[in-house]
């Protein structure tokens, strides 16, 4: 699955998502990708809470078009400190 279809797909299921996806690591397979994720979505939750909702996101892509995804998610606050 192309990374910027991946990406699409997350802005659009999650609120005021901003997504970056590439390939894994270098790696030239298409089903190992990298993504990080800033949304206020993930404000207050736990970490797992917040990859869940990245997760949901990309629904049956995880089964079927993506075999492993590496995450970063952050608030747009806690985004903004890494910088």
């Amino acid at each position: 699955m192309d990374p910027t279809d991946v990406a699409d797909i997350i802005e659009s299921e999650l609120e005021d998502a901003e997504a970056t996806v590439t390939r894994a690591r270098g790696k030239h397979d298409d089903d190992h990708l990298a993504a990080t994720v800033v949304s206020p979505a993930f404000d207050g939750l736990p970490l797992v809470q917040q990859h869940q909702q990245v997760y949901d996101a990309l629904d049956g892509h995880m089964t079927t078009d993506i075999h492993a995804l590496e995450l970063s998610t952050y608030t747009p606050d806690e985004y903004d400190e890494t910088e």
